[in-house]
């Protein structure tokens, strides 16, 4: 693995015993995954839980508080670090194809996430892009807040289940014993779907049924709320917050 070639480089290098040497790259890797979760759960404390993971993309207003004061996308930079983390684990070939993968898939999202929203949202959006870094924080808070207030409950029950990794390279790290961090990954994994089914049958809930003739259509409150229900994240968060003109 990574951590392994990495270790047995340095150690001639450096004077330290390989085994030691590969414990502590592990050990970054874990504080790494750690800090990934720690953006995650602070990006969705100003969402509902219930939304991070539903299954359609909706892009309809903006959210401005917490790390989207300093970068549009903090889910997706989160989620590149986990693949640097979690390559620490793989072959060398194996990380380069991870972060290349993780690396695709967010911009690819990016990009669509963000044309949406400049098509909704106009003006206003692209003040908040040309304000905000797209993918790499910035050190100070580029925007005003917009007043939402954290749900931190809501943020780690959203990523309980990314927590587990960090903590699973950290049991590694500790250990080297591949059991236990399978174990653990697996379990992880398992919070992942459960949870994943669990808010997508809520979001399906609160989804519209087809109209019968009869009925009048929701008011126009009645359809944003739908919509929120329905609105998606893996790294552009939505929420009903729009920024102020600047």
């Amino acid at each position: 693995m990574s951590a392994a070639a990495l270790a047995n480089w340095l150690a001639p290098r450096v004077g330290m015993d390989a085994d030691l040497l590969a414990r502590l790259v592990l050990a970054l890797a874990a504080v790494l995954l750690g800090a990934a979760a720690l953006l995650r759960t602070w990006a969705s404390a100003y969402l509902q839980a219930s939304v991070v993971y539903a299954g359609d993309v909706k892009t309809e207003s903006l959210v401005a508080d917490g790390p989207y004061r300093r970068v549009r996308n903090p889910l997706y930079f989160a989620n590149m670090l986990m693949a640097v983390g979690l390559g620490a684990l793989m072959s060398r070939a194996g990380i380069v194809v991870c972060v290349a993968a993780m690396v695709g898939f967010c911009y690819r999202l990016i990009f669509r996430e963000e044309a949406e929203l400049l098509a909704s949202q106009g003006e206003a959006y692209e003040r908040y892009r040309k304000a905000v870094p797209q993918l790499w924080p910035a050190l100070t808070p580029r925007t005003a807040p917009a007043g939402r207030r954290a749900k931190w409950a809501d943020g780690f029950k959203a990523e309980s289940w990314y927590w587990g990794f960090a903590l699973a390279v950290a049991a590694f790290a500790a250990t080297l014993n591949v059991k236990v961090f399978l174990v653990i990954m697996a379990a992880s994994l398992g919070l992942f779907w459960v949870m994943s089914m669990a808010w997508q049958k809520k979001a399906d809930a609160a989804s519209p049924s087809a109209p019968a003739p009869s009925k009048a259509e929701p008011d126009a409150g009645t359809q944003r709320a739908q919509r929120r229900a329905r609105l998606a994240i893996h790294g552009r968060v939505v929420a009903p917050t729009v920024l102020a003109a600047r």
